[in-house]
């Protein structure tokens, strides 16, 4: 497997002499490099419970699972932590937790529970206020902001309220030992901030660390990562600047800026060779993102050739677009004798594939 990485790639897999940050780029094979690095700690000595990789999302877990799992044969309970953040706060919660007063069966509200609180809280009947004061109260978690400073800091009475009823609705929690999504992180940043026991017996459980799409995490994210490491600061994080796409639920990049100024001996490894996409397409991204703010500037390149030219055609509307996207391939299938599986249509969100739909069924 070794012969098929490139020189970056395995620099970065070999590289276990302090913390290590992997500058990922599209499509230059980073989920390779993390199950491949992890087969690498493992045939370097480390305990294979010991290391953990966490990653955003369930999908791409068992996705790192499974690759994991062909390279290296171990039992069920003898393998890495292959995890997201939240299934490993549940973990934690449910060994530790009573050192913050929860029981081992505590609840987990879903964002309809938890709406439903909110709205008694604030007194309202009015889904979306309630649905406001959710959004608002788990940017202040993810930002590791109490109630007390929630109040302190709010900027009008819309605020004001909603720190009022972010206090009530904590109270409302603790009451009925439950958490929300939020708290699956922000309670595991607090019990290792509180309880040094706990915290040196999660190092010692987890002595390497490593950390998928780490540009998305935010600022309980970061700090539960670094009480984790701790000051052994073994670990990978991989992550690239112009791929974050989290802002919105409280993800920063000045993580990664922090990243280097916490960690002043951390190396620095950039995947710059792209396998998913031709030159055109990559010289196009690579003016596109020049214009981005920069902590790591990169290049991606690719041996597949110039490939065709990229395309920009304005549309009036989305039919129209729609016409045009079926036009241009029917025409295509006709001229190469090519099936519709041979063909994908990308967007943006799931409410635009309608249209495409209804375009194709005519």
């Amino acid at each position: 497997m070794s012969a098929q990485l490139n020189p970056a790639q395995r620099k970065a897999i070999r590289y276990l002499d302090g913390p290590c940050l992997v500058i990922a780029g599209a499509g230059s094979g980073k989920t390779r490099v993390i199950t491949q690095k992890i087969a690498h700690l493992v045939a370097a000595g480390f305990s294979p419970p010991a290391i953990g990789a966490i990653t955003f999302t369930n999908k791409a877990a068992q996705e790192m699972a499974e690759r994991l799992g062909a390279m290296v044969k171990l039992p069920e309970g003898q393998r890495p932590l292959v995890s997201t953040f939240h299934s490993l706060g549940v973990q934690m919660l449910r060994r530790d937790g009573q050192s913050l007063g929860l029981k081992r069966n505590f609840s987990i509200v879903d964002a309809d529970d938890a709406a439903n609180i909110l709205q008694q809280a604030l007194g309202t009947t009015d889904r979306k206020v309630a649905r406001a004061a959710q959004h608002r109260i788990s940017l202040w978690k993810n930002a590791l902001v109490d109630p007390d400073r929630a109040a302190g800091d709010a900027k009008d009475s819309i605020e004001h309220g909603f720190a009022r009823a972010y206090r009530d609705y904590a109270a409302t929690l603790t009451a009925y030992q439950s958490v929300d999504f939020d708290d699956l992180i922000r309670l595991p940043v607090q019990l290792l901030r509180e309880h040094a026991g706990v915290a040196q017996a999660w190092r010692e459980k987890l002595r390497y660390l490593l950390v998928d799409e780490y540009q998305d995490t935010n600022a309980c994210q970061y700090e539960l990562f670094r009480l984790l490491v701790g000051p052994r600061a073994a670990f990978t994080a991989v992550g690239d600047d112009d791929q974050s796409i989290y802002g919105w639920r409280g993800a920063t990049l000045e993580n990664l800026h922090r990243l280097s100024t916490d960690y002043p001996g951390l190396k620095v490894v950039k995947l710059e060779q792209n396998y998913r996409s031709s030159v055109s397409i990559l010289t196009a991204a690579n003016r596109l993102i020049a214009h981005n703010p920069k902590l790591h500037a990169k290049k991606l390149w690719s041996e597949y050739g110039t490939g065709d030219p990229v395309q920009v055609v304005p549309c009036e509307h989305d039919e129209a677009e729609a016409e045009s996207v079926a036009m241009r391939l029917q025409a295509h299938r006709f001229e190469r004798r090519t099936k519709f599986s041979d063909y994908a249509i990308l967007y943006r969100g799931k409410h635009q594939a309608r249209v495409f739909e209804q375009v194709l069924r005519k």
